[in-house]
């Protein structure tokens, strides 16, 4: 976890096990139990990465609260995005969740608010403040019930703020009624630099949560409420503690008409009740832009009721299928599972193999991919199996155009015992068919696959057709064509490149030149063709 998060838990937990200890005779944790986990945590900084067992994971800002993080997760050739809860929009003292930079193959995001769609910040600040104003100008007392952590710290900022520049009610005292937020502040005063550019401005000057129109309330007894005054306590759903101590005692004035106390006493209405939304959580629009950022394949909707979760989905694949844009959506239950290919990076160790091209066996168990050399296989228990293969190819021609149909994709063309032989493939003529013969690996497989493709077109392509009636004369004159200007003089060829000429007789070259040695080996070519 990160640093704030690791100063505040030490807090949190502490508060934890005061509260679940003292609802039951028997304690369920104790100080040591604390100690044990809390010397367990290891912190990090947002953007380091930190290796377990190959699986990387990089912390990134979330902009929920102080310390907040999203995990960037790869395995493999894999990237995975868990946001937790985050807020994309930049608020008094915290930045907006960062991008991951890159596109991720499974995106794990929170659906809290579905497709609905927050009041922008200035809306909810003027309404806050005013709403504020309007009570403690009739002579009220404003409660807000808050959590401990995370919003509690922006509105005390507004708050200060207004105050600040309002020197009409400075007189309205503010109070923060919670011992473990008190606590918690040192962590906010601390961790500054972790914070938006605005707060770090600030503190250049002074430390922003040093508050001087704020101030904590300790208890109900250090409290007199026979005046105005703006009261934020915790715990936020007025379950218990000094929310709901208050709640009761101001009790509330429109809905609904009466309430049941902590000790079981209907109370009538008689405050008003407002709500106005701070939440640190994406709203669709942000949810959906940063969707669009992340370009996942697989998204997973988590953290959201289920209606709201279900009509962010179909909202979603909607938009994906107008843009064409190939998504796979799981908006999953608690206990179900949703699954998804890890792209996995292919590495083979080379064991004694030595430099340059070699030829290889590659042995794989499972995960673990190795390449010996055929030369050096003492280190394995297994020895290479080799396939022989051999092909029969239907042929209705000549063994002369074969060969110049070959000589038109391959160069190095030796002839043995009959046999053609490019590379370690063999080419026989035996009646009507072609016969290739090799030992099989990848390059005298596809030299195979392509001598094969060859033969084929030859009975439909009428070029073909015309080559197996040509002399070997011609021959010579369509392969110097290609090349050089040629004409026929005096019963032989004369050959020019625009610089020099060489004259050819009976298939000998009469000159010496560079001309010459090149002319020289397009014969020794038709030679070869036409040799029975």
């Amino acid at each position: 976890m990160t640093h704030p998060t690791k100063a505040i838990l030490r807090w949190l937990l502490d508060d934890y096990i005061r509260i679940i200890n003292a609802s039951s005779d028997t304690d369920f944790y104790s100080e040591k139990d604390l100690s044990n986990c809390y010397n367990k945590i290891i912190s990090v900084d947002y953007h380091q990465e930190i290796n377990i067992g190959g699986i990387k994971i990089v912390a990134l800002n979330a902009g929920h609260v102080l310390g907040a993080a999203m995990c960037l997760i790869k395995i493999e050739d894999s990237v995975v995005l868990y946001t937790g809860d985050f807020s994309r929009e930049e608020d008094r003292h915290l930045k907006a969740a960062e991008s991951p930079g890159c596109k991720v193959d499974a995106l794990i995001t929170e659906s809290t608010y579905g497709v609905q769609c927050h009041l922008s910040r200035e809306e909810r600040e003027e309404r806050f403040i005013s709403v504020i104003h309007e009570i403690v100008a009739r002579g009220g007392r404003c409660l807000m019930p808050v959590f401990a952590l995370g919003r509690a710290q922006e509105l005390l900022l507004i708050l200060e703020e207004h105050w600040a520049a309002n020197p009409s009610i400075q007189h309205i005292p503010i109070y923060y009624a919670s011992s473990l937020a008190k606590k918690c502040m040192s962590a906010y005063q601390t961790y500054i630099n972790m914070m938006n550019d605005r707060i770090k401005k600030i503190s250049l000057v002074k430390n922003p949560f040093s508050f001087q129109f704020i101030k904590n309330l300790k208890g109900m007894d250090f409290f007199e409420d026979n005046t105005p005054c703006v009261i934020m306590a915790s715990p936020a759903m007025l379950q218990s503690g000094m929310s709901r101590e208050l709640f009761e005692r101001w009790y509330i004035l429109n809905e609904p008409k009466e309430i049941t106390s902590m000790k079981g006493h209907v109370l009538k209405l008689n405050m008003s009740v407002e709500y106005i939304s701070f939440s640190a959580h994406v709203d669709f629009t942000q949810n959906s832009e940063f969707i669009d950022e992340c370009q996942p394949r697989h998204l997973f909707f988590v953290h959201g009721e289920a209606n709201e979760m279900n009509r962010l989905k179909n909202v979603i694949q909607h938009k994906n299928e107008k843009n064409g844009v190939e998504m796979e959506l799981f908006t999953l239950k608690n206990g179900e599972s949703g699954d998804f290919e890890v792209r996995k990076r292919s590495e083979a160790k080379a064991i004694g193999c030595p430099e340059g091209e070699f030829e290889g066996i590659v042995v794989r168990n499972h995960d673990d991919i190795q390449i010996y050399s055929t030369t050096d296989m003492k280190d394995i228990k297994y020895k290479p199996i080799v396939f022989c293969q051999k092909q029969k190819i239907p042929f209705n021609s000549t063994f002369v155009l074969l060969k110049q149909i070959l000589f038109e994709s391959f160069d190095n063309i030796e002839e043995n015992d009959g046999s053609l032989i490019i590379r370690n493939v063999f080419i026989s003529l035996k009646g009507n068919e072609v016969i290739l013969e090799w030992k099989s690996n990848y390059i005298d497989d596809v030299i195979a696959l392509s001598i094969n493709e060859k033969i084929k077109d030859m009975a439909t392509n009428v070029k073909n057709v015309k080559l197996c009636k040509i002399t070997k004369k011609e021959a010579l004159m369509k392969f110097l064509k290609s090349y050089y200007v040629v004409d026929e003089v005096d019963g032989g060829i004369s050959v020019s490149d625009g610089s020099q000429s060489i004259f050819v007789k009976d298939f000998n070259v009469t000159d010496n030149n560079v001309l010459s040695e090149n002319v020289s080996k397009i014969i020794e070519r038709v030679n070869f063709i036409y040799h029975q």
